[in-house]
């Protein structure tokens, strides 16, 4: 008998009792090769050498220093190295322990910045619908997956949604990823008016929409309206990169495809890959210096922030990705990755659309490909196919409610940055296998 609420009450998992590598194995002696890193954390896969001696080292020396009184050298080496690699302009760095955690710094660091300035009016976000930021009561506020939203709808702060950058569900036919692009994007500009721009705060994205869209990147020029409208009206530009960051895309920072600078940022999971829960908040410098100028203090913390053995973690994770120059080996594996899949699944009459950016990919699954019509939400397609690869020793990330929160479905390939070739192939065809197996249930 279990004491451990379970995601699932009525469902014990199997016990996970080490890893090796790519692998996680179970109390039964199951390897299951983890093709999505969790929920796309672990980058470096399990049982890292490096890593947890970084852990053991530094919790020998000091576990644990709280912020109240002090900083740690983990703590800061880790803050100088994300700056270091970090988009011009961002130039300082508040620790969580979560992204959850950080998308709520990030709200509360944006609302109190405009009190900093003067602005008291601003305090209305704006984000985009079938969008994830957190489970926390603020983040899952300014979220746009109705059906997460949809038991807690009474608790949540209001917040404003336009469409997602879709484009295989939201160009129209004969218009240009670029023409369709600036059409999205225009509408942040139209709620801005709707809402009132003395009113709006700040717009909240992932620049590559993970888990409500399945690994969806921005078309191009997207992100570059977006931030000129930002500008234009004084909102904040805020970047969720806790899924898409920190090498997932085979860029540090996932923004650096797009061209823009944000003006918060936050990552987390591959931050720390797994080895200590951390998250981070990257301000820009002007965000920065108007609460220093200002009131003095950013009125907000929590007891683990900036934990040092979390801190030593990331750093050791950083460095290792930095040292071995994984962020080019994700861009190779990930090119090959989709490559495969196209070969197995491109011509699958129930898969309507492989995508994705490095080890970041998604396959969407339709009833039919012409009409792009989703299967039924009772047949909770993306969790049988879950079922049918974790019985294969694979394991994907599932979600369903691709379009609207309630309809379609998907899975999520993110697996660690030292793939080896031969993993491509496997995950690939067992991949095909589970969703041939489970589109064949009864």
């Amino acid at each position: 008998m279990s004491f451990v609420f379970h995601r699932d009450p009525g469902e014990a998992p199997p016990l996970a009792v080490r890893g090796e590598g790519p692998y996680v194995v179970d109390a039964a002696g199951r390897r299951y090769l983890d093709a999505c890193g969790g929920a796309a954390v672990s980058c470096l896969g399990h049982s890292h050498a490096e890593v947890i001696e970084a852990v053991r080292e530094q919790a020998g020396k000091l576990a644990f220093a709280y912020t109240g009184f002090f900083t740690s050298e983990p703590a800061e080496a880790l803050a100088e190295s994300l700056i270091r690699t970090a988009p011009a302009g961002l130039g300082r760095v508040f620790y969580t322990s979560g992204g959850s955690e950080a998308c709520e710094a990030a709200l509360k660091l944006a609302r109190q910045y405009f009190l900093e300035i003067g602005q008291p009016k601003r305090h209305r976000f704006i984000a985009r619908l079938q969008s994830y930021h957190g489970n926390t009561l603020g983040a899952l506020g300014v979220g746009g997956n109705l059906f997460r939203r949809a038991p807690y709808e009474p608790l949540l702060a209001p917040a404003a949604h336009i469409a997602p950058c879709y484009a295989y569900r939201g160009k129209r036919e004969g218009e240009s990823l670029e023409a369709y692009g600036r059409r999205v994007a225009d509408a942040l500009e139209h709620k801005i008016f709707e809402l009132g721009p003395d009113t709006v705060a700040g717009f909240i994205a992932e620049p590559v929409v993970g888990a409500t869209l399945g690994a969806v990147p921005a078309v191009p020029g997207y992100f570059k309206r977006i931030r000129e409208i930002c500008d234009r009206h004084g909102v904040l530009l805020i970047l969720d990169e806790v899924m898409c960051g920190m090498g997932r895309t085979g860029v540090r920072y996932a923004c650096e495809e797009e061209g823009v600078v944000p003006d918060l940022l936050f990552v987390a999971k591959g931050l720390g890959a797994g080895y200590q829960p951390i998250g981070a908040l990257l301000i820009h410098q002007k965000i920065a210096e108007a609460v220093r100028k200002g009131s003095g203090r950013f009125l907000h913390g929590h007891t683990y922030m900036a934990h040092a053995t979390a801190c030593a973690a990331a750093l050791a994770v950083q460095r290792v990705i930095e040292r071995d120059q994984l962020l080019g080996k994700v861009k190779r594996q990930g090119r090959m990755l989709i490559e495969a899949l196209q070969a197995r699944l491109g011509q699958h009459p129930h898969v309507g659309d492989i995508r994705g950016r490095g080890l970041f990919v998604g396959i969407e699954f339709v009833r039919d490909r012409e009409s792009k019509e989703p299967f039924e939400p009772a047949a909770t397609l993306h969790l049988a196919v879950k079922r049918a690869a974790m019985a294969r020793g694979l394991l994907l990330y599932p979600m369903g409610g691709t379009l609207d929160g309630r309809r379609g479905d998907h899975v999520m390939l993110a697996p660690p940055f030292i793939l080896e070739d031969a993993a491509i192939e496997e995950i690939a065809a067992t991949t095909a296998d589970a969703i041939d197996a489970a589109l064949e249930r009864p």
